[in-house]
């Protein structure tokens, strides 16, 4: 696995995504608007089997390294670009970032205050860079469908992926809702979801959150001993609690009484004793919660990478599914600019190294 970069590096590379998405990977530099850059980059092209470019529209073909030419030397190649609007369109020479595109993909409509909660508040982005990993996303599935209609056709294709498409592709049923029910769906957050049942995001003893579902009948029975066991049922004992009309007319006071005990107790004895007590209840954690999850710890999903310029072994996420025929793990820490050029360009390409130096000289790697 290889990743392609300008001698002169990324903006990204001082930053902790970069460190983050990259390990595993190998760094070679390659100066594109020269002729051996080109060249260089149309061997290992010969032997690829997936390029992944996110350069601007067009700017590849205009060196004559696009898909079209590439392909004529390895048939099997299969090349996705990933651009904000892709490589058609008015839009296809636009700047932008992930703000724009969750705004003008339609998440942040959906994300926010509820108006009951804070009248006139805006719509909020999501963070954490949503609409890239939307878009990647889509890139990483196309590029599976692809290699998978390979294995049947013996070639390649080229896929152009717009992160605008992917994140309007991504905004739960509301499109859907819009285009068969002429529905738009309000914006809810702190509410819920309009689809489902109310829920709502309760503070607790230690000041750390957990998420609950509406109180449905039955569990209003379930629920009151636990809660009368630290004298803070009210009245939830009370023989009218049996009818389920009154439950749900009375909503809003249960939920006072739970929310006050809920008050009273660390927000780990609260979940845990509501989802022993059969609630649709889950703990609001922060990302050092996560850190300490046994459940991910016991799947062995934290991966340990050595840094021995730091001399320090940093701990990072691990894969999102575990595979019984190919194990994966992370292999590396993230490559410096240029790390593998020797490597790659000499030891896979046939430089030699006094070809290498002469071409670091003029600023082709």
């Amino acid at each position: 696995l290889l990743t392609v970069y300008t001698p002169t590096g990324i903006p990204t590379f001082e930053t902790g995504s970069f460190w983050h998405y990259n390990t595993s990977k190998r760094g070679v530099t390659l100066n594109l608007e020269m002729e051996d850059g080109r060249r260089l980059f149309q061997q290992m092209a010969e032997q690829a089997d997936v390029i992944l470019e996110t350069c601007r529209p067009g700017y590849l073909a205009s060196l004559g390294l696009g898909y079209e030419d590439l392909a004529t030397r390895n048939p099997r190649l299969i090349m996705c670009s990933l651009t904000p609007f892709g490589q058609s369109g008015p839009w296809r020479d636009f700047q932008t970032s992930d703000l724009l595109h969750l705004a003008a993909g339609g998440q942040m409509a959906r994300c926010g205050y509820d108006e009951e909660v804070v009248p006139g508040a805006p719509p909020i982005a999501p963070g954490g860079g949503q609409a890239w990993h939307i878009g990647s996303h889509y890139a990483y599935i196309a590029i599976a469908a692809a290699l998978v209609n390979r294995s049947v056709t013996a070639r390649g294709q080229y896929i152009d992926v717009s992160v605008h498409d992917a994140c309007a592709l991504t905004t739960e049923g509301h499109v859907n809702q819009y285009i068969y029910k002429g529905r738009v769906v309000p914006r809810r957050t702190g509410g819920g979801n309009t689809n489902t049942g109310p829920n709502a995001q309760v503070i607790c003893q230690d000041g750390k959150y957990v998420n609950v579902g509406q109180v449905a009948p039955e569990r209003v029975l379930t629920l009151a001993p636990w809660i009368d066991e630290h004298g803070l049922a009210g009245d939830l004992l009370d023989e009218k609690y049996r009818d389920p009309t009154v439950v749900a007319e009375s909503q809003s006071h249960i939920r006072g009484i739970f929310e006050n005990f809920l008050a009273n107790i660390p927000r780990d004895e609260a979940y845990h004793g509501l989802q022993r007590r059969g609630s649709n209840t889950g703990a609001i954690r922060s990302p050092d919660d996560v850190m300490q999850d046994p459940h991910l710890e016991d799947r062995g999903f934290w991966t340990d990478v050595e840094y021995p310029e730091l001399g320090e072994t940093l701990r990072h996420p691990g894969p999102g599914a575990i595979f019984n025929g190919s194990p994966w793990r992370i292999s590396r820490r993230a490559p410096f600019v240029g790390e593998h050029n020797e490597e790659v360009l000499c030891g896979e390409l046939g430089l030699s190294k006094e070809e290498l130096a002469a071409l670091a000289e003029k600023g082709t790697v």
